[in-house]
């Protein structure tokens, strides 16, 4: 037996426990292959809100579709104002589950900026006003 399942015991032969260091190679691996799928399919929201963010359109500011950030995957990010951007429909009415990541996304100096798909849609002036606030104001 290798000198790793000595040093690592929870990783022994069973099988069923990857070797040391390989979980979060995974679960990197699975967040990138989850970003690039849901990046070639987009919701209507999310097609019209990237129109509005990509090409440095804000001031040279770059903004990132899909990207895993930490456990999570943002809709989009601005790394260089550390500014995370959601697209949420009505199954995102006070989640959980958002509350957590907006947690985790803060304690690690992010600001979060969440749009409803309804107004990314039909206020789309509000929506690009909103984001050039956040960016002059990092």
């Amino acid at each position: 037996m290798s000198d790793m399942w000595e040093k690592n015991p929870s990783s022994g032969p069973s099988g069923h426990l990857l070797p040391q260091g390989e979980k979060g190679k995974s679960t990197r691996a699975q967040l990138l292959g989850n970003a690039r799928k849901m990046r070639k399919a987009p919701t209507e929201a999310e097609k019209t809100l990237w129109h509005i963010l990509r090409g440095r359109r804000f001031s040279g500011f770059k903004f990132r579709r899909q990207t895993p950030v930490g456990p999570f995957i943002a809709d989009f990010v601005c790394f260089e104002a550390r500014l995370i951007v959601e697209a949420d429909g009505s199954q995102h009415a006070e989640s959980a589950s958002d509350a957590e990541r907006d947690e985790w996304f803060a304690k690690e100096g992010y600001r979060i900026r969440r749009f409803w798909n309804a107004d990314i849609m039909h206020r789309r002036e509000m929506v690009e006003d909103t984001l050039w606030q956040d960016l002059a104001a990092r």
